[in-house]
């Protein structure tokens, strides 16, 4: 009378083991593939940040965040911010931090942005996607290591893997967001001059949501870096790792240094692209 009864349980874990058996057995192949892709991206980027003379990497960064944010005194900040990570002896670590982060937005992006498109022309599909969307957003994010490794295995692909499912949803909400609330007398006028659907799309819509689309790249950026410890849990070398160790080995000293550089480099991205979003919003209103 007190228990639940036997013949309303749902054998849901037996059935998503048995469709990622299919998976791996029918898709394996592809999955390969896919791997191979990101890996080749992943590595291309990597070499790129360690191949740049880490002065010139700074005096970039610290002149973007001049300029971004328009105050010198921010360029000088962020600047000291990556000689501290230096300093620390992370700095190799850093780049291979931020090439993790730089690939999964950029597939984030490739993805994300054509999926908002669509979301916005379709009520249907945005019907679809919504429930999806929130169960990628609230679900644990340590659930996504588990087909990750399955399709993956260990390193930096399903590393790249996990971070893309988990910080894809802001730019996909926000770009149809931003085309949706696009105001419909601009629309009607454009269509009045005889545009096309497609010009309507290129040439109103999207440049009216930059800066919507803009906001969720920053927080598909930040969701991204905050995966970063997490994925060092299926291999991914990088700060993330740092923190894991110091979390084994209860070295408060080794985990504080690599938490802080993780910090400073949310800090710097975080403001940069908040600012260029500010900066685009602004330029639209003008």
């Amino acid at each position: 009378m007190f228990e639940f009864p036997q013949f309303l349980t749902i054998p849901l874990a037996e059935w998503v083991d048995a469709g990622m058996s299919w998976i791996l057995t029918n898709l394996g192949t592809i999955f390969d593939a896919i791997g191979t892709s990101i890996l080749a991206l992943l590595l291309t980027i990597e070499r790129i940040f360690l191949w740049i003379p880490w002065i010139v990497t700074i005096l970039a960064v610290g002149i973007i965040a001049w300029r971004a944010l328009r105050q010198w005194w921010a360029g000088v900040l962020f600047a000291a911010m990556l000689v501290l990570i230096g300093s620390f002896g992370y700095w190799d670590l850093a780049m291979m931090t931020l090439a993790i982060i730089f690939a999964s937005v950029i597939i984030s992006l490739l993805i994300g942005i054509p999926t908002g498109i669509l979301m916005a022309r379709s009520n249907i599909f945005q019907s679809i996607l919504k429930p999806l969307l929130d169960a990628m957003q609230t679900m644990p994010s340590f659930v996504y290591l588990i087909p990750a490794l399955m399709l993956f295995g260990l390193g930096k692909v399903p590393a790249v893997f996990a971070t893309i499912i988990y910080a894809i949803p802001p730019v996909i909400r926000l770009t149809n967001i931003g085309i949706r609330q696009v105001p419909k007398s601009v629309i009607e006028a454009a269509q009045a001059f005889g545009s096309t659907p497609k010009q309507i799309l290129y040439e109103v819509q999207i440049p009216l949501a930059i800066p919507s689309i803009m906001v969720g790249i920053n927080q598909t950026t930040m969701m991204a870096l905050a995966m970063v410890v997490i994925a060092s849990m299926i291999g991914a070398k990088g700060l993330g790792m740092q923190v894991l160790l110091a979390i084994n080995r209860i070295e408060i000293g080794k985990g504080f240094e690599a938490g802080i550089c993780i910090v400073f480099l949310a800090i710097i991205i975080d403001r940069i692209t908040h600012a260029m979003a500010a900066r685009k919003e602004y330029s639209m209103s003008n």
